[in-house]
């Protein structure tokens, strides 16, 4: 039997570094460092911008907004894990056929079934809903979840909240999340600037006047792994079933159809890559890096102790394993950062980086509140070492 090739943690930090442009700027364009990481998460409106920022200096919030609502090269749309992520106009079929329909179908089923002792045949009722509301944004253009319950009232019935914590709730936000999850609306330019996540909804046909291409969901589940170990390899099958949400059966099929090697990530760990990925190259920087909360790098995989360490996980994620704002240097996570109430970026460093390092880590916090001119973030999943430093006074 052939001895598996050995991949270590530095090899992993290093190739984080260089294919997840982790300290090494971007020298393309927007659409193309969205397409190089797979994918944006997008569930907080922030975290998109500042990812892009973190990988392109100088790319201000209205270039990235004009890619998704000027141009419409990239798609902002339910995914992976039924979570909202950015992704170029051509991988939006590839993310809908792989995830999208399977996500729909499950959260469609539940609205009915919470709505069948409310309406008379809930499905028909809910589909002819569901139709109103895409023709009303395909003949008037675009309108927020408000106007479009002015429009089809159906929109505000109430039913029982699933959680049973508010009482009777409106299905208005339910609805149209189905129909984002099935392909056929998206959420468009948000009011408020950048950081605002009120979205006006616009049709999917915006984006293509013919629908969304089709595709097998098998074909679709190959291609979507296909880059995700490109950019993120080597993972192992748990992290590839945890990244995509898809089913440890549906993730080895998809894996069995790629030309994957076995790799030894040692302690016994058997990792999966790409046979044919070159090998990574860096020059040996210190590769300082301030990403934000959700950024989709430390959101690859489910195994993080290799870039992160267990001791820094209560600190930096919060209790659902959502990561808050981080520093790294050289692939490894090694602090956390956060914004003062007067703008300025501060942060707190939990690893010995060396002199050097620790100076280019301040100069990228300086850059960001320069970047930022003011403007408060928040994230919307805040994290013990975040809130702490967000009341401090003084750099970490």
């Amino acid at each position: 039997m052939t001895a598996r090739r050995r991949i270590t943690v530095a090899d992993r930090r290093r190739a984080l570094v260089a294919r997840q442009h982790v300290g090494r700027p971007f020298g393309g364009g927007i659409v193309e460092l969205v397409d190089d990481l797979v994918a944006l998460h997008a569930t907080d409106p922030a975290s998109v911008h500042l990812s892009v920022a973190a990988r392109r200096p100088g790319t201000g919030g209205h270039e990235l907004a004009e890619s998704l609502y000027g141009r419409r090269d990239l798609v902002r749309m339910m995914g992976m894990r039924r979570t909202l992520f950015i992704v170029p106009r051509a991988l939006a079929p590839i993310v809908q056929h792989s995830s999208a329909d399977a996500v729909a179908v499950r959260i469609r089923r539940s609205l009915v079934k919470d709505l069948a002792p409310v309406v008379p045949a809930a499905d028909r009722w809910l589909a002819d809903v569901e139709d109103a509301v895409v023709e009303r944004l395909v003949t008037d253009g675009d309108a927020t979840a408000t106007a479009l319950v002015g429009h089809e009232p159906r929109l505000g019935t109430r039913i029982g909240d699933p959680d049973g914590r508010y009482g009777a709730v409106a299905i208005t936000s339910r609805v149209l999340t189905v129909l984002g999850a099935q392909g056929r609306i998206v959420r468009g330019r948000p009011g408020g600037g950048w950081t605002a996540s009120r979205y006006a909804w616009s049709a999917m046909s915006r984006w293509f006047p013919d629908g969304l291409p089709r595709l097998d969901p098998d074909t679709a589940r190959v291609e979507l792994l296909r880059r995700y170990l490109d950019r993120f390899g080597p993972v192992t099958p748990t992290d590839a079933a945890w990244w995509t949400g898809w089913s440890l059966t549906d993730t080895r099929r998809a894996m069995a159809a790629l030309p994957v090697e076995e790799v030894d990530l040692g302690d016994g760990q058997v990792g999966l890559v790409l046979a044919d990925l070159p090998p990574d190259v860096d020059d040996g920087g210190p590769a300082v890096a301030l990403l934000p909360a959700l950024d989709p790098t430390p959101m690859g995989w489910k195994d993080r102790d290799w870039y992160l360490g267990p001791d820094l996980r209560a600190t930096l994620f919060d209790r659902s394993g959502n990561i808050g704002p981080s520093v790294w240097c050289r692939g490894e996570i090694v602090g956390g950062w956060s914004q003062r109430a007067d703008g300025v970026v501060v942060h707190r460093l939990l690893r010995d980086i060396g002199a050097a390092a620790r100076t280019a880590v301040a100069g990228e916090a300086e850059r960001l509140t320069g970047w930022l001119a003011g403007t408060r973030v928040t994230p919307k999943f805040r994290t013990p070492l975040e809130r702490e430093l967000a009341k401090s006074s003084v750099t970490g």
